[in-house]
């Protein structure tokens, strides 16, 4: 048996080292045990850290990073791929459609006007954005994601091909406009459906195992964070999101120079068809959670229980209770709780959704009253989504890793400055309007000149661009901050009250569709701008806080999987809620 004294030097001598990474691969654990009882263990080079789940130091000091993406992720992605091009593929020319007549420059259809185009614009957004919440009460009640999104492929095919039937010019402006309202409203369903279902899915291909180090082939040691594998496929996701997206390109070209409406809405409903291909091939491939035994009725029943009880959750507990016979245990009490922090974090995205809204409306009018040089005024929404495309890589491989380094970049951070960069976009919206006005020859009133006043129409991208940063920031992290913070039973319904957010923005936007008219443009971007640089600050004042408990909420599930025997890896010294406490 070795000295004791000579064993306590090695302990010494391993804790004042600060890098771990660049430790040998010994068990800190043992170490730990080793200096506390004054046992005398010998270590060999053999002894692996591979799989062991890290320290509440190692958490904080040594590097995290993804786990691989499954391959079923990716055959989810292809869904929302052929989703999303035929939704920016059809929504993209309907300004246009909507708001000018046949004779018009450009040309449309439906002569609505500037304010009843964005009004019914407004209105598709909100549709689009409130059917989630039947999508998700749906999905996690009764028939779970996968049926649920397969029948709205269904719906959404019929809306799309009774949207390019009507859309020929042979019918007439009122059939035109009864088909365009019954496609919206159809459209709008299946969309709900597929988008309070499709994010969850993806995420649930992720397996759901503890954080645990592994050794990269340069030997060091670093953390197997599922936090940033979420991260990373909610980013990734979004990625197929905007290569969808750059249907626009295609459809408003189709629209301007390819024989009208109808072909554009063609092209979007045979591409459609892949999605349900995607659908058929991965069938047996996805990884299905079962519907939860009526879930949502239950987490009502529990949040009331707490909010009578004046909000204290510990009401609605068994432990506390057990008189009470409640259908639940513990965990699920706390999941409730932490679901409901997140929902009132949404409490400021409709301000944001509002923001992001006028890309789809009045961005298109802004670029309609300046010189186009060949370039349809519609065309220049794909520059959002080519920056997305290019700036998603670069946050996730070098931005991201990189702020890490010095300090963790948690959600409620990254979404305050969602806000600030939407704030920019507007900003840059209204400083351009302002100049539009300024130029001629129509000045304050460009819907009057045929071309638009004498300003180069591409002079619009930055505030393109501005939106796309916003959006990784907001957005991206919003639909993360959807799904972990929800119980597994019910992602889909918690993700479909994220969504609904955008549907109030988009009922503000009908609100202030009566200012949406030359000469009040410059101001109404102006008033948005200073709404969305109040939202954030707002936000940042009341939730910045939620960022000390970032890790204790989302180490519920896995201290679940603890609880069912879980062995994927194993238990740590202390729970990581325990390990966290101290934050809060």
């Amino acid at each position: 048996m070795s000295d004791p004294n000579q064993e306590v030097k090695i302990v010494e001598k391993q804790q004042d080292t600060p890098d771990l990474s660049k430790q040998p691969h010994t068990n800190p654990d043992t170490v730990e045990k080793v200096n506390s009882n004054n046992l005398t263990l010998n270590f060999s080079d053999d002894l692996t850290d591979e799989g062991r789940q890290p320290t509440e130091y190692e958490l904080k000091t040594l590097r995290h990073i993804s786990e691989k993406i499954p391959m079923s992720c990716w055959l989810v992605a292809v869904v929302e791929l052929a989703e999303r091009f035929s939704y920016y593929g059809l929504s993209a020319p309907f300004q246009n459609y909507m708001q000018n007549g046949p004779n018009d420059h450009p040309a449309g259809a439906l002569h609505l006007g500037h304010q009843g185009a964005t009004a019914l614009s407004y209105f598709f957004q909100f549709w689009c954005y409130v059917t989630p919440i039947f999508g998700g009460w749906l999905a996690d009640t009764y028939l779970g994601k996968f049926k649920t999104i397969s029948i709205a492929c269904g719906i959404y095919l019929i809306g799309i091909f009774l949207l390019f039937i009507t859309s020929f010019p042979s019918f007439g402006r009122q059939t035109a406009l009864g088909g365009y309202c019954t496609a919206l409203i159809t459209i709008g369903v299946a969309t709900g459906m597929v988008k309070s279902n499709v994010s969850p899915l993806i995420a649930d291909q992720i397996p759901k195992t503890k954080p645990r180090i592994t050794i990269t082939k340069k030997g060091e040691r670093v953390i197997v964070d599922p936090n940033i594998t979420v991260q990373n496929v909610f980013m990734f996701f979004y990625l197929m999101i905007n290569i969808g997206s750059l249907s626009v390109i295609a459809t408003t070209e189709m629209e301007a120079h390819a024989g009208g409406f109808w072909t554009a809405y063609l092209l979007c409903f045979c591409f459609f068809w892949i999605a349900v291909a995607a659908l058929i091939l991965g069938r047996n491939k996805y990884v299905k959670i079962p519907v939860g035994d009526r879930i949502i009725n239950k987490t009502f029943r529990c949040t009331w229980i707490a909010v009578r009880s004046g909000f204290k959750f510990d009401a609605a507990k068994p432990s506390v209770n057990p008189e009470k016979a409640f259908p639940w245990d513990d965990q699920f009490v706390d999941e409730v709780k932490r679901s409901l922090y997140a929902c009132k974090v949404f409490a400021f995205y409709p301000i944001y959704w509002l923001v992001y809204g006028q890309m789809l409306n009045n961005f298109v009018s802004q670029a309609g009253s300046m010189r186009s040089h060949g370039i349809p005024n519609d065309l220049l929404q794909c520059f959002n989504s080519i920056a997305i495309i290019i700036f998603i890589p670069i946050f996730e491989r070098f931005l991201y890793p990189f702020i890490r380094r010095f300090t963790p970049f948690k959600p409620i951070s990254k979404i305050f400055w969602g806000f600030m960069f939407g704030t920019c976009a507007m900003i840059y919206a209204a400083v351009l309007q302002h100049f539009i006005y300024k130029t001629g020859p129509c000045y304050d009133q460009p819907g009057n000149c045929k071309y638009g006043n004498n300003i180069h129409v591409a002079i619009q991208i930055p505030a393109y661009c501005l939106i796309s940063l916003s959006e990784i920031l907001a957005s991206i992290t919003g639909l993360e901050y959807a799904y972990t913070k929800a119980p597994v039973s019910m992602k889909s319904f918690i993700m479909s009250l994220f969504l609904v957010t955008n549907a109030f923005g988009s009922a503000l936007g009908i609100a202030l569709s009566s200012v949406s008219v030359d000469p009040k443009m410059t101001w109404l971007f102006t008033g948005l701008a200073v709404a969305c640089f109040l939202a954030g600050c707002l936000f940042w004042v009341i939730y910045s806080h939620y960022n000390k408990y970032e890790e204790q909420w989302n180490s519920l599930e896995y201290e679940n999987e603890i609880a069912k025997g879980d062995d994927v890896a194993l238990a740590p010294v202390t729970s990581f809620a325990q390990s966290h406490k101290s934050l809060g």
